[in-house]
């Protein structure tokens, strides 16, 4: 939101790394629609918090975007986010067709959130 106190979840943009696709040119469509300031990009540590393949995949992609964008990119935590996520839409009682096609979405809504409380 513009007041940076509540996470809101837009939309999924696919990726295809084989093909070279990293949903930058839809990216940049919602940074000047939503003026966006920052990005962060979920950062999936180990559990003995140490960075593997995933990882250093997520720190490459944040470094795209502040090339590309030139605006500040956040690496944030992101253990344990699909886990919250899940038991979330559990808890609401949503199928698990749905749940499939939320899930992401909704874990980046809690990334975000936990961003969003830990600055303010």
């Amino acid at each position: 939101d513009p007041f940076g106190w509540t996470a809101q979840g837009i939309e999924t943009i696919d990726v295809d790394v084989e093909e070279g696709d990293f949903g930058l040119d839809r990216i940049e469509q919602l940074v000047k629609q939503h003026e966006v300031s920052r990005f962060v990009v979920g950062y999936p540590k180990n559990m003995n918090n140490t960075i593997g393949p995933r990882g250093e995949a997520s720190a490459a992609y944040a470094e795209m975007l502040k090339e590309r964008f030139h605006l500040p990119v956040e690496l944030w935590d992101e253990r344990l986010s699909t886990v919250a996520a899940e038991r979330t839409l559990l808890e609401a009682d949503v199928s698990r067709k749905k749940r499939a096609k939320v899930i992401d979405k909704m874990a980046a809504v809690m990334i975000l959130q936990g961003y969003l409380d830990f600055k303010n």
